[in-house]
């Protein structure tokens, strides 16, 4: 049987359901393509109390761990909300293909925790990913929300640095002509490092943010949002 695992958003996050399922599968692995941790797997496997696996995209893209997952209990686990990414989707398209039992526990994820920052969640717009490569069509689904005075929530890949993000944002901006006011960002929410930031980007330039990182284009503000926010 496989068990895809929400973990949560700090090391401690798994739930009483999950922990006791990992526990039990003779193979636990762990998804590490999507986000840059803010612990290490030592940390996890301290509290799992059992030998974790790292599992890149191609591991998981290629469907071995379906083909385990029919002879024994294999657990993936992932970070925050578990059926996020699309391959984790393809995982559960594929084992019912296969005939291969399978069950999804879920945990919190960003998409909550932005919730810290006052904005309100049934004001967001389509989600945005900025990738690590050289592409700015994240702007445009900015764009598009602002049309409708929503906020704008954009993911930000593994492996861009803050100072590159900031670059990439500020380039796409201009590109689709859009006004940057002040911006959110927030850094290892859910943790015990979480921080919240909200300032124009200028005030951003020499700021050390820690991964996993979010950046937040906030769009029509309410009253209370504005309050909220203006305490960060």
């Amino acid at each position: 049987m496989l068990y895809i695992i929400g973990l949560g958003l700090n090391v401690d996050g798994i739930s009483k359901y999950g922990l006791a399922v990992a526990k039990k599968c003779k193979k636990v692995y762990l998804e590490n393509y999507t986000v840059e941790f803010p612990y290490s797997k030592k940390e996890l496997e301290d509290v799992i109390k059992k030998k974790i696996i790292s599992a890149n995209r191609e591991f998981i893209e290629s469907l071995k761990i379906i083909d385990e997952a029919k002879k024994t209990d294999v657990a993936l686990l992932v970070y925050g909300s578990p059926l996020t990414a699309t391959t984790h989707i393809s995982l559960i398209q594929e084992a019912n293909k296969s005939g291969v039992k399978h069950k999804t526990i879920y945990n919190a994820s960003v998409f909550d925790a932005v919730a810290e920052t006052g904005l309100q969640i049934y004001k967001f717009g389509k989600i945005a990913s900025m990738p690590e490569f050289e592409a700015d069509s994240f702007m445009k689904v900015v764009k598009e929300n602002q049309s409708i005075n929503a906020h704008s929530l954009i993911l930000v890949d593994i492996g861009l640095g803050f100072e590159r993000a900031l670059e990439k944002l500020e380039k796409a901006a201009r590109k689709y002509e859009v006004k940057l006011n002040k911006v959110v960002i927030c850094s290892k929410l859910g943790t015990s490092q979480s921080r919240i930031y909200h300032n124009n980007i200028k005030n951003f330039k020499d700021k050390k943010i820690k991964a996993p990182y979010c950046i937040i284009l906030p769009g029509k503000l309410h009253f209370i949002e504005k309050e909220v926010l203006d305490e960060f």
